[in-house]
């Protein structure tokens, strides 16, 4: 399990991911919100987080990156389907920010290939976590 501080960074990036594009629409807040509320992330705290994020905390469980990384998946269909956004744009905020969770480049590379194919470009779990287990053995 994840201690809080690990909570807190992994919110905290994705209100960076968010914001990329300068802006936290209410969709994409709502989801936040409501992934805070999954991490047990007080208001109080997720508020104080989008004006002050704090530094990245390298989680060390490969299944929590996962975890991570389809967030960040749900959370750039959110933004693309809301605003009509450069797909390529989004793939390489994705793309660099699954490397920094020390995640595979093949396995980014072939989520971001197989979005196309499913309905609202949102992958299933299983199907993410086949791509990255494949990988990581």
């Amino acid at each position: 399990m994840i201690n809080k501080l690990e909570k807190l960074s992994l919110l905290s990036e994705m209100i960076a991911f968010a914001k990329y594009d300068n802006e936290i629409n209410r969709i994409e807040y709502n989801f936040l919100l409501g992934v805070a509320k999954q991490l047990d992330i007080s208001r109080q705290d997720f508020d104080y987080l989008l004006d002050n994020p704090i530094d990245y905390t390298h989680l060390k469980s490969h299944s929590e990156r996962i975890v991570q990384f389809h967030r960040l998946v749900l959370l750039l269909n959110i933004e693309q389907n809301f605003v009509d956004n450069n797909n390529s744009k989004g793939a390489i905020k994705l793309y660099n920010f699954g490397l920094r969770m020390g995640l595979s480049h093949e396995s980014i590379n072939k989520v971001l290939y197989l979005m196309e194919s499913f309905p609202n470009k949102i992958v299933p779990p299983d199907v993410l976590i086949d791509i990255f287990k494949t990988q990581y053995n």
